[in-house]
């Protein structure tokens, strides 16, 4: 419509009506001019257009161009609640899309009218009245929508010009109140920034200030959620520690994966309208957490420099897409907000580095004390409280010739000389007296000058390491046999010398055949070969955490349990054992590489309570074990050579082990200088397929043939061991089983018979 025509020349063409009409017309207008608010506005216009096309009810709906949706903050009759619609849906939608009325005599016969809304609310639409909202310029604003004429009535023409009039002339006011709450609006939003770039630019703590730069996003932007990634130059990754209505989190990823990565490697901004329409778009993410992503706005941080540090991910606008608007503003934010977040990082960096030194200082077991250019004490660690037998307040803050007088006045003087020389100073084996008893603790003690990146003094520090118990255990330990275990007996106090009663585990192993080995092998032969067999043995004992109790000769004494107990000593030796059988035949394989003799030897094992201490004269000490159980274990290894086994263990040690392991009852026996019998047992985890064929059912067969041999049942027994033969023609056990069955078939009385066999030699 031409910008020169009067109103009445507005109604004159657009409607044919009586003047009481155009007047209706101009009192609208003038209503709505007086009128101080958009809401206030709208009601007045809707009042006038229901009444003036006699329709039950009305509304008048505005574009959101930020969102493409049409909005109405005021209905008439029951619907009192604010409504948006996409503009391009439903009968409004087409008509604000069109730009031309519309007249529905039957709501329900238009596909384009959505009955939800009546199912909902339990109204029934019959006919619309619909008409765009237009400026005097043509401009469409929004839609002017009325339903049901009253009386069972249509909608005429008349009713679509009135309509058209009011509105028409009513939007020149509506045209400057939106103007007036779009500036408004905006004043808001800068105003709202500009406290949240000042609320961010205070808070130096990182976690918070990702927080709330999030939440300042979230609301900037009326999205649903939001992440700040940082990027972390170590690891190449970006991550954050919390993410806007994810609750805290704690996300790392590749700084050049996924959207994030894109916009982080590439510096430019990302509007996805579409999430899973982008193929940079993972959507694992959403499968995990139930979550469904539909719009992404991703930003890249840069600092003053223009380098990027980190990416902003606001996700799902409300209402639709992301506009240009969310957009420029996001940018402007971030380059607000970019100095904030590096100070923040900054004061992270140093806080932890700070938080490292201090729990370093705090887990030291060396004393650390730190003074001042004027020789005032700043910081003294754990380590320093207790060696030198003070509570905090009592040192720090103390002048250095304040706290170490007397006897102890040496500390100032050295101090004073790495003040003044700039250089570091030991001193080795000194002595200290402290606590209120002066207890003389002897310590080794440096002394550092503290510099800053210039090489300008900024103080000094002593470290103090407590040698006291060293020195006292010194003389005993020099008496040690086993080295490795030397550390372990200095920690435990010389409590653990003096002898202590405990549970062990005791290992003997012994080379079968050494004298004829040394006839063959010669002295250095001989020596060369016990070098080498030994070094491969002990390995094994270290690798359990045993502890080589001596040598003797060809022979190995080893203990479990002691002077450190482990919950699972048995299994240890039984492992230690197993493990010295497998690292033998590898030994040997070695040796009958070299055209060199192989060897054999046997273990026994027994679990008993022992003594343990410092045994021997004041010239020479072994710290070593005694007691019957030591001999069992003695008996046992001996034993090994009779029954053709190389592990045996006791009954003892069996009942102790925690795992499991390939064994079988080898016996129940009395051995030599004993009169209580004993059960053993051979542990087989060691054996191939070659050493020991066909193992699980030769095993099945030895167990009845030795139920058999215990209940009396001789020939039955000898059976059963010779299918044990026919499976693995080597085992020795067996053999003798069949000679002792013979035996005892022909010597003792089945039904007085026991099953215990005495031994008569060690």
């Amino acid at each position: 419509m031409p910008e020169s025509n009067t109103t009445q020349d507005v109604i004159k063409n657009e409607l044919h009506v009586t003047p009481s009409t155009a007047e209706l017309v101009l009192k609208v207008s003038h209503d709505v001019a007086k009128a101080e608010t958009l809401d206030e506005q709208l009601r007045i216009i809707m009042e006038a257009v229901t009444e003036a096309t006699d329709s039950d009810r009305g509304t008048l709906f505005l574009n959101d161009h930020a969102t493409n949706e049409l909005y109405s903050r005021i209905a008439l009759g029951d619907i009192k609640r604010e409504i948006r619609i996409l503009n391009n849906s439903g009968i409004a939608g087409a008509v604000y899309t069109s730009g031309e009325p519309e007249i529905v005599p039957d709501a329900y016969a238009d596909k384009r009218f959505n009955h939800s809304v009546d199912h909902a609310t339990g109204y029934k639409t019959r006919n619309i009245l619909c008409a765009p909202v237009r400026t005097v310029k043509g401009d469409i604003l929004g839609v002017a929508q009325t339903l049901n004429k009253n009386d069972e009535a249509e909608f005429s023409d008349d009713d679509l010009a009135i309509m058209q009039a009011i509105t028409t002339q009513a939007s020149i006011a509506l045209q400057g109140t939106l103007f007036v709450e779009r500036m408004e609006k905006l004043r808001e939003q800068e105003a709202e920034f500009l406290n949240v770039v000042s609320d961010v630019s205070s808070e130096i703590n990182l976690g918070p200030l990702l927080q709330m730069i999030m939440n300042a996003i979230t609301k900037m932007l009326q999205a649903d959620r939001s992440t700040l990634f940082l990027n972390d130059e170590k690891t190449s990754e970006l991550y954050t520690q919390i993410g806007q209505g994810l609750g805290a989190t704690n996300i790392r990823l590749p700084n050049h994966l996924g959207i994030a990565g894109t916009v982080f490697t590439s510096g430019k901004t990302v509007n996805i309208p579409y999430a899973y329409a982008d193929l940079r778009f993972n959507p694992a993410f959403d499968k995990q957490t139930g979550y469904f992503t539909r719009s992404i706005l991703c930003c890249p941080v840069l600092n003053k420099d223009g380098k990027v540090i980190g990416v902003t991910q606001v996700l799902n606008k409300k209402g639709g897409p992301f506009s240009d608007e969310d957009e420029q503003r996001l940018k402007a934010f971030t380059s607000q907000i970019a100095v904030g977040l590096e100070n923040a990082q900054l004061f992270a960096d140093v806080q932890q580095m700070k938080n490292y030194n201090e729990s370093m200082l705090e887990s030291m077991s060396n004393a650390v004390v730190t003074f001042d250019e004027e020789g005032n004490i700043v910081t003294c660690n754990a380590a320093g409280l207790r060696i030198l037998q003070v509570k905090a307040e009592e040192i720090i803050g103390k002048k250095d010739a304040d706290f170490f007088t007397e006897e102890n006045v040496f500390v100032v003087e050295r101090l004073r000389t790495v003040r003044d020389e700039n250089e570091a100073d030991i001193f080795l084996d000194a002595v200290l007296l402290v606590g209120e008893d002066k207890e003389e603790t002897s310590v080794n003690i440096t002394t550092l000058p503290l510099l800053d990146k210039d090489s300008k003094a900024i103080g000094t520090m002593i470290m103090m390491e407590d040698i006291s118990s060293e020195k006292r255990m010194k003389s005993t330990m020099s008496r040690y046999m086993d080295p490795g275990l030397a550390d372990k007996l200095m920690g435990g106090g010389e409590e653990i010398l003096g002898g202590q009663s405990s549970v062990a585990t005791v290992l003997f192993s012994d080379v079968r055949s050494f004298t004829t080995l040394s006839e063959e092998l010669g002295a250095q032969g001989i020596v060369s070969l016990l070098n080498d067999y030994f070094t491969v043995m002990v390995d094994c004992l270290n690798e359990e955490g045993g502890m080589l109790d001596k040598f003797i000769g060809d022979a190995i004494m080893a203990i479990f349990g002691t002077p450190f107990p482990h919950e699972d000593d048995p299994d240890r030796a039984v492992r230690c054992a197993i493990d010295m059988m497998v690292k033998l035949r590898e030994f040997n394989q070695q040796r009958a590489a070299k055209g060199l003799m192989e060897i054999d030897i046997g273990i026994g094992l027994n679990t008993d309570n022992v003594v343990s201490g410092n045994i021997g004269s004041p010239k020479r000490m072994d710290y070593t074990v005694i007691g019957d159980g030591v001999n069992l274990a003695a008996r046992l290894e001996s034993g090994t050579k009779q029954y053709g086994a190389h592990i045996l263990i006791s009954e003892f040690t069996f009942k102790e082990l925690k795992s499991t392991y390939r064994t079988r009852a080898m016996d129940h026996v009395v051995v030599k200088g004993k009169t209580e019998p004993v059960g053993i047992y051979e542990v087989l985890d060691y054996h191939t397929e070659e050493t020991f064929p066909n193992m699980v059912e030769a095993l099945a067969y030895f167990r009845d043939g030795i139920d058999c041999y215990r209940t009396g049942k001789f020939d039955d027994g000898i059976d059963k061991f010779r299918k044990v033969l026919e499976l693995n023609p080597k085992d020795k056990a067996s053999e003798i089983y069949i000679e002792r069955c013979e035996h005892l078939k022909e010597t003792v009385d089945p039904e007085t018979w026991d099953g215990v066999w005495v031994m008569t030699s060690k």
